[in-house]
C-alpha cells in the first residue's frame, strides 16, 4: 500500500469515526436512546464508565478523531505522521480500556463502541506502519518545461 494510500484509508476511518462519535455525542445530550440492535448499547451509554470527569467519553472520542483527523490534513511530514500515531495509540488504549469494562464490569456490549474500538484498531496498525516506513509521497511531475542548458 502507498503512502497516499495509507493517507486516504485512514483519513476515511477518521470520517467513519467522527461520524459514529457524533451520533453518540448527539444521543446524549438529546438524553435519547440509541439504535441498537445488541441490547447492551443503553446499558453501556447509562453506565459510570460513559462519562470521565463528567465529560462523555462519546464527546471526547469526537474530539479525539477530530484531532486525528487534523492530524492527517497536516503537510506530509515524520513529525505530523508521529502525531497521527500518538493520537491514533492514545484513542486505541482507552478505547481498549472501555472495551475491558464493557466486558468484565458492566457486562453488556454496546455496538457503537465496538465499532469505535474496531476503527481505531486498524487505525492503529496502519498509522504504525505508516510512521515506520517513512515514506514521504512522491511529489506531483512538474508540467514546466526543464531549463535549456546553455553551457554556461
Amino acid at each position: 500500500m502507498s503512502a497516499t494510500s495509507l493517507r486516504r484509508t485512514l483519513i476515511v476511518l477518521a470520517a467513519i469515526g467522527i461520524a459514529v462519535a457524533a451520533y453518540l455525542t448527539y444521543i446524549h445530550y438529546a438524553d435519547i436512546k440509541p439504535i441498537c440492535t445488541t441490547g447492551g448499547c443503553e446499558q453501556v451509554q447509562s453506565s459510570a464508565y460513559a462519562k470521565l470527569v463528567g465529560i462523555p467519553v462519546a464527546l471526547l472520542g469526537l474530539i479525539g478523531y477530530i484531532a486525528i483527523m487534523g492530524s492527517l490534513l497536516l503537510a506530509e511530514s515524520e513529525n505530523s505522521r508521529l502525531l497521527t500515531m500518538l493520537l491514533v495509540l492514545v484513542g486505541w488504549g482507552f478505547s481498549m480500556y472501555l472495551t475491558y469494562r464493557e466486558i468484565f464490569t458492566i457486562h453488556a456490549i454496546c455496538q457503537w463502541c465496538v465499532s469505535s474500538a474496531t476503527i481505531l484498531t486498524i487505525m492503529a496498525i496502519l498509522s504504525v506502519w505508516r510512521f515506520l516506513r517513512g515514506d514521504v509521497p512522491a511529489p506531483a511531475p512538474s508540467t514546466a518545461p526543464a531549463a535549456a542548458d546553455d553551457g554556461a
